[in-house]
């Protein structure tokens, strides 16, 4: 039997208060709870052209849209990215969420894309965002492995755009080889992984080494089946290896625990904000 939602609080607290090393895995469910949804009236607030021209249906979705012309994809993403990526500023979940680990040694991995962790004032040197960042362009072919900051070249675009296409002038090219550029996420082969990016991968691996010896408690927000081989299955693994670290799952669809790791898993079914808002009354 599933112990009461206070029980379960004052036990993550002593959890925290014990660790010696947090390592937090953000996923998508995180990015919502904190208010970056990407359906219902966010979504039809902000794309009732597109929806009324595509049928689209909400953001995710919307991303893989096979637009005719590079004119039209690129109004969606321009708009999709100012957004979810620049217009918002660091969300007050995020920085609850670090109020709570505070000074503990902690690192942060993550599938999100809107640096929501980065502009909190997580440590940068502490976060691994897999996936990739909204704010950044690459060759759409990956001819190379530089990144190139979109914030500019983003709002002009929703400025400029009409009847849901930008200026051809403003379509992006790969300096390089002249090609399309596109938006530096995970979404096929071509996805590009710069230095800074292997530089971070290290630094996850390293951290996690080190965290395998410690007192640990993994911090799994928002974490679905989208990708799990990247967080879920990874920190599961690590719980069932190590006699010291102990998971923490808060998810509203998938917060259950897998028999193996069952008395070591401490499982939330409620809405992030509600554990982490509770979690930092006494923090």
């Amino acid at each position: 039997m599933k112990e009461n939602f206070s029980d379960r609080i004052n036990k993550l607290r002593s959890l925290l208060e014990d660790a010696e090393c947090v390592l937090i895995g953000g996923g998508s469910g995180l990015s919502s709870a904190a208010g970056l949804t990407y359906s219902g009236k966010r979504f039809t607030a902000n794309f009732g052209d597109f929806i009324a021209l595509y049928d689209l249906t909400d953001m995710y979705s919307a991303g893989f849209y096979p637009f005719k012309t590079q004119e039209e994809k690129w109004a969606y993403w321009s708009r999709h990215i100012l957004l979810n990526r620049w217009q918002p500023s660091a969300l007050p979940l995020y920085k609850t969420l670090l109020g709570i680990v505070g000074d503990k040694d902690c690192f942060v991995i993550t599938t999100n894309v809107d640096a929501q962790f980065y502009k909190a004032g997580f440590d940068p040197d502490r976060i691994f965002a897999v996936q990739g960042d909204y704010g950044k362009l690459q060759c759409a072919k990956g001819c190379h492995d530089t990144l190139y900051d979109n914030e500019s070249l983003v709002r002009r675009m929703a400025v400029e755009q009409r009847d849901c296409r930008i200026p051809s002038s403003l379509v992006p090219k790969c300096p390089v080889c002249g090609g399309e550029a596109e938006v530096n996420i995970r979404k096929d082969i071509y996805f590009v992984q710069d230095k800074a990016w292997y530089e971070a991968a290290r630094r996850y691996e390293s951290f996690r080494d080190k965290a395998r010896g410690k007192k640990t408690v993994l911090l799994e927000l928002g974490v679905g089946y989208n990708t799990p081989t990247i967080i879920r299955f990874p920190f599961e693994r690590m719980v069932y290896e190590n006699d010291d670290v102990y998971l923490v799952r808060v998810n509203r669809q998938y917060g259950g625990a897998i028999p193996e790791n069952a008395e070591k898993t401490l499982s939330f079914d409620e809405d992030i904000s509600l554990v982490l808002s509770e979690l930092s009354r006494h923090s």
